[in-house]
């Protein structure tokens, strides 16, 4: 019944070949930016007449399994994973290898050398992340505000950072005075890490170099509740509050990995593996070796530190409007003055 009701989508759409369906399970949906990954993966699945279908695992890695499950059950052509935990993923993906069905590990890896890898340059977004803070703070007490423990890219991150400021504590110029991951990536669990390690440390902290924008809330809030906000603190994803932190003053930057990019290329790429193009025919795909040793097929786009001096770039880009950017601001920075 599938085939034959697909088939006549098919020709309505001039395609030729029967509408793919494919799947998209979500660890976290109620994370901002997952949303507008999740419109341009459908506009991308749209514009090759292929059918969205998606689960949310709410943070739970035996959801996520259930969850695939299901996708599968429901006949999917191709799945897109974001995974909660990149260990416990193997039977799902296991799964769909089974039933020849192709998987795009979405943004973060999955140690399988089946699935194809999308996501940005993960160990970049760290270099970049440590550079904006040790630009604005040379010396001093740092703290690391990690990602989550299961989540391969939190190393990927703490791995650039660490690159950058080597030669400063090597040069004893600053000091890291603590690190923590943030279970979850959760703002909360973020801002419990800060508010201990600053009581550990007595506030004597000078800069955090935090690894996404949800966990620099938490930090922000941390230190706006010890009077320490504008102290340099990172970010990444391009958040709408968190460019609104680095317009006020009290984030240093938010490194911009567009998510509209990353979801229409992996709507595409699915379509693409679904209708039996190879890992290797995608446009931009590398051969890849990850840390643990699984050769991959990947591919990493490019991300974009956005600090004071360049917050036009998101506005200039149609990704925040000048008013949500400014929110709040007064005599900032352009285009907020």
């Amino acid at each position: 019944m599938k085939l034959f009701a697909t088939t006549a989508l098919a020709v309505l759409l001039g395609t030729g070949a029967y509408a793919q369906t494919i799947g998209v399970s979500w660890s976290n949906f109620q994370e901002e930016r997952w949303k507008t990954d999740e419109a341009a993966i459908v506009a991308a699945l749209d514009a090759a007449g292929a059918e969205y279908i998606s689960a949310d695992a709410q943070s739970s890695s035996s959801k996520q399994l259930s969850d695939i499950e299901s996708l599968i059950a429901q006949g999917v052509d191709a799945l897109i994973i974001l995974a909660q935990d990149s260990q416990s993923i193997g039977p799902a993906v296991q799964a769909a290898y089974d039933e020849g069905i192709p998987v795009v590990a979405y943004d973060r890896l999955i140690e399988d050398s089946t699935t194809f890898y999308l996501t940005f340059d993960n160990v970049e977004v760290g270099r970049m992340q440590a550079r904006a803070v040790l630009e604005q703070q040379p010396t001093g007490n740092y703290v690391m505000i990690k990602g989550s423990p299961t989540d391969p890219n939190a190393d990927f991150l703490r791995g650039g950072q660490q690159e950058v400021l080597q030669a400063a504590i090597d040069a004893g110029d600053i000091t890291i005075v603590d690190e923590a991951y943030t279970d979850g990536w959760l703002p909360a669990n973020a801002q419990r890490n800060m508010e201990q390690i600053l009581t550990a440390n007595d506030n004597n902290v000078d800069a955090v170099v935090a690894s996404n924008d949800g966990t620099a809330g938490g930090v922000v809030a941390a230190l706006t509740a010890q009077g320490m906000d504008g102290i340099p603190v990172s970010g990444q994803d391009g958040d709408h509050a968190a460019l609104n932190r680095v317009a006020k003053g009290t984030q240093t930057v938010s490194v911009w990995k567009d998510a509209r990019e990353l979801g229409k290329a992996a709507g595409e790429i699915a379509v693409a593996l679904a209708g039996g193009a190879s890992m290797s025919d995608v446009e931009g795909a590398v051969e890849w070796t990850s840390p643990a040793g699984t050769e991959l097929t990947a591919k990493f786009l490019e991300p974009i530190p956005v600090t004071a001096d360049n917050l036009t770039t998101v506005t200039d880009a149609g990704w925040i409007t000048v008013e949500a950017l400014c929110q709040g601001v007064t005599d900032g920075p352009a285009p907020c003055n």
